[in-house]
């Protein structure tokens, strides 16, 4: 193997500066824009290997930037915006809330809030969406028994983190995905698999630690068919339909749905699905212009430094898999965002599996556990902090009982270990 040039992975390095020196700086991560870190970062590696004509290197990031995996992500990332916020809008998330709700036994309502985070963090994609629509709900549970709010907000959080890891409209789930060339199904299947022990010893944890506790939850009352569109979505992903047929029907269903009950008009529906695009530009352009980095990057021969670096002491695939479950680890460390993690280690994950036959179901599901337990830990995360200022309580405090991204990190390693699953007969 190459060993490539490590002078090449200075653009990286200069992200990681502004990106964590900001946010020591300033005590917020995400007050420097992120998507102007990395295109300085994409202008220092443009700036680099002088031998080459800066036109040759502007062609080189817009071949990676184009790629066409990157191009699919984008639109997959546009449509899942679209539906999302048009479900939303139309009352889908209160809904689904609302009938949860109805459900948790009066005595097991930490559990059935981490059960009930899961289910609506898979329906919506999002764990930050899930936890600003259940941690008010949260906080009234804590007030009116003797429930530690940061026992409550680790529910909720360790819930979100499910479906952000498994939801098929999940931007990680997209990435990781797309960035190993796997399908969505199988790499649900995979995936899904590893972590339901987790979710199901997290739930025993969360019920054994709070029995005995009650308090009364106000039962609202809920619209079962706008809980569809998510349902449907979830089938038809599973049953293997094509991702843009699957996230076009939803949006359907769900104008269908809302301009049936009064929720919609046509032009209210029309500037939903506008505002649910509008709010995946930035992650869009984020894999666009880290694609397009990380291209140059490669071929100045950083990728291959640190494949290099990787790759030197693995001796089996098993220690090719845990070096792809760390290296999206330390990303998500420094990056404090799953998605952006997966974004970066995703093609120097596609070469380790390349070159140890991973299969891509495998890859992916590494790659999106691993960047989810660790952001599901970080008090600075946005996970944490959404969850942190609707409780009013520091981030620190919710860290001691984040069950459930410590167990799918430990039951990734399991999988490892086992070398779950088998691979595939040709």
């Amino acid at each position: 193997m190459k060993q490539g040039n490590p002078w090449a992975l200075i653009p990286f390095v200069v992200f990681l500066i502004l990106f964590i020196g900001s946010g020591i700086i300033t005590g917020d991560f995400y007050a420097f824009p992120v998507i102007v870190a990395i295109a300085i970062s994409g202008a220092v590696a443009l700036a680099m290997n002088r031998k080459e004509p800066f036109a040759r290197k502007v062609d080189i990031f817009c071949q990676g930037a184009g790629n066409l995996n990157v191009m699919l992500m984008v639109v997959i990332f546009l449509l899942a915006g679209a539906f999302s916020e048009a479900a939303e809008g139309m009352g889908a998330v209160d809904s689904t809330v609302n009938f949860a709700l109805s459900f948790i036994p009066q005595n097991l309502l930490v559990a059935g809030l981490f059960i009930i985070a899961c289910f609506i963090s898979l329906s919506m994609g999002t764990s930050v969406g899930t936890i600003v629509a259940l941690a008010p709900v949260g906080v009234g549970i804590s007030e009116q028994t003797d429930l530690a709010m940061a026992l409550v907000m680790a529910a909720i959080i360790g819930g979100s983190m499910f479906g952000d890891n498994l939801s098929f409209i999940s931007d990680t789930t997209i990435t990781a995905a797309r960035t190993q060339g796997a399908e969505m199904k199988d790499k649900f299947k995979v995936n899904f698999w590893i972590v339901l022990p987790a979710a199901i010893v997290t739930c025993l944890i969360l019920g054994v630690i709070t029995m005995g506790e009650t308090t009364s939850v106000e039962h609202v009352s809920y619209n079962w068919v706008k809980i569809l569109p998510y349902v449907l979505v979830i089938i038809f992903a599973l049953a293997g339909m094509n991702v843009f047929l699957v996230l076009a029907s939803g949006i359907a269903l769900t104008g269908a749905v809302g301009l049936a009950d009064g929720s919609y008009h046509v032009m209210s529906f029309l500037q939903k699905i506008g505002e649910g695009m509008a709010g995946m530009y930035e992650i869009a352009f984020l894999a666009i212009l880290i694609a397009g980095m990380v291209e140059v990057i490669k071929f100045n021969g950083g990728i291959d430094y640190l494949l290099h670096l990787v790759t030197r002491k693995i001796k089996s695939k098993k220690s090719a898999e845990l070096s792809i479950a760390g290296l999206v680890g330390l990303t998500d460390l420094s990056t404090a965002n799953n998605t952006i993690a997966i974004l970066i280690a995703g093609p120097l994950a596609k070469n380790i599996a390349e070159q140890y036959e991973i299969e891509p179901r495998k890859s992916a599901s590494l790659l999106d556990i691993f960047a989810c337990a660790i952001q599901g830990l970080l008090p600075y995360g946005a996970q944490f902090l959404a969850a942190a200022s609707v409780a009013r309580i520091s981030p620190v405090s919710i860290m001691q009982y984040s069950f459930y991204p410590i167990l799918i990190g430990v039951c990734g390693i399991i999988a490892i270990l086992i070398g779950y699953p088998a691979k595939k007969r040709a």
